[in-house]
């Protein structure tokens, strides 16, 4: 007796009929186009389609560089995704058991990256466990990065990629409904670049209501103020440029424009990001007034990792390191510099204006990883216990040192901590040494 082949997934929503897949204990509904731009162009929201949206294949990413470091330290983190510059699409992801009545909470993940590497539906970012684990939904947001979305100049807005995932939200708000989810318990979340586009979307024209919480991983918040005289700098290289560059020619300009502005310092770590007074975002002098603003009705989840500044310096300072004494030194005083000025005091100072504005949260401090390894408690590593792909992160040296059941049990309490968070917005004190110390925000 032959056995009828299940049918796939369908979902009814204002975007229009969506047909995804099923993916064992999951379901998915992948590469849906939430809006559409042309180069250099402000988002616009995609129409309802009057036929099916086949989604069933991951969204391409937004041409990129080369990222040596990430290849250094992942299995492939994009996967075998497409680079085109159309690529405001968006993921869904939710139990394979939901029901439209449920009202599951939704995360929207933005990944991060620099603001120039990555892409919601690469393997890297898998949220499955998270999915399956603590019974919500998360939406993968891809969105222009780089020269494509955030380099202001005469052919280009500013702000372009922020704009995009604007629009995701939005999508999220009018559809997540359709597929189980409670478009009134919406958390943004990020890491690293994606957690300082959460922050800025805290603050963004047009963004009020579309999201309750915030879930803000390692938010590069130390690179964020004066950043006015580099932006000029980078936009006057971008104005000689022809704007209809061929692709690979764009983003070979967005390397020099790149190099050319590591007088900067720091700042120069992430070059490409979020301008402040132009569309949607207010002025810099007025930014942490608008935060404060936003802080009563946004809940806030922030933390950093104990040594971020590992990932940066272990390749930078190896030939030094082999200095006894004065190189494992100097290394340390490297790593805890770059960890105290980007991460964690500008967080605390996040958090501590959150709350005496009225908002409500917690903060953390993840220390995980092997004892001996370099990388330890390095930035990402939250992404390892968050999105555990084997096939991407188990032969990571971020991960050296450690047995899979370990991980198993790190993440399995980082993923409880973010479920209970999209919940409720209350998650129980905890102090777990060797992993995670979380408390009140105030």
């Amino acid at each position: 007796m032959s056995i009828a082949p299940q049918r796939p997934p369908t979902w009814q929503t204002p975007a229009g009929v969506i047909v995804g897949r099923r993916d064992g204990r999951v379901v998915r509904a992948t590469g849906i186009r939430y809006a559409r731009a042309g180069r250099f162009e402000r988002p616009v929201p995609e129409p309802g389609s009057p036929t099916p949206i086949h989604a069933t294949e991951p969204g391409p990413a937004c041409p990129q560089p080369v990222a040596p470091l990430l290849e250094s330290l992942l299995t492939n983190p994009l996967g075998d995704l497409e680079r085109d510059e159309d690529c405001l699409h968006l993921s869904v992801t939710a139990p394979a058991n939901v029901r439209p009545d449920d009202r599951l909470p939704v995360i929207v993940w933005i990944h991060g990256g620099a603001y120039i590497w990555g892409a919601g539906d690469a393997p890297v970012f898998d949220p499955a466990s998270l999915v399956m684990e603590q019974g919500v939904i998360v939406v993968n947001v891809t969105y222009r990065l780089g020269i494509f979305g955030y380099l202001h100049s005469r052919h280009s807005p500013a702000n372009l990629g922020l704009l995009d995932q604007l629009e995701a939200l939005r999508w999220v708000k009018n559809n997540i409904a359709a597929f189980g989810g409670d478009p009134e318990n919406i958390t943004a979340s990020g890491q690293s670049a994606g957690a300082d586009a959460v922050a800025h979307l805290m603050i963004a024209d047009g963004a009020k209501g579309l999201f309750r919480r915030a879930v803000l991983a390692s938010p590069p918040l130390g690179v964020l103020p004066n950043r006015a005289r580099m932006y000029a700098a980078m936009a006057r290289a971008a104005d000689l440029l022809p704007a209809d560059l061929p692709v690979d020619d764009l983003v070979a300009a967005q390397r020099r424009i790149h190099a050319g502005v590591q007088r900067f310092g720091l700042k120069a770590a992430m070059a490409y990001g979020v301008e402040y007074g132009r569309t949607p975002l207010p002025r810099e002098r007025d930014r942490d007034e608008a935060w404060r603003a936003a802080a009563p009705d946004i809940d806030l989840l922030i933390g950093w990792t104990a040594r971020e500044g590992a990932l940066f310096t272990v390749a930078a300072l190896a030939r030094l390191t082999r200095t006894p004494v004065v190189g494992p030194l100097s290394q340390r005083a490297a790593v805890e510099w770059v960890t105290r000025v980007i991460y964690a005091k500008p967080s605390q100072a996040f958090a501590a204006r959150h709350a005496a504005a009225g908002g409500r949260g917690y903060r953390y401090r993840l220390d995980f990883g092997a004892p001996g390894n370099p990388y330890r408690a390095a930035h990402m590593i939250d992404g390892a216990l968050m999105f555990d792909r084997p096939d991407v992160w188990a032969d990571s040296p971020l991960l050296a040192g450690l047995s899979p059941a370990r991980v198993d049990e790190a993440g399995q309490l980082l993923r409880e901590i973010w479920g209970g968070f999209a919940r409720t917005g209350t998650v129980a004190p905890i102090d777990r040494a060797g992993v995670i110390r979380l408390s009140p925000l105030a």
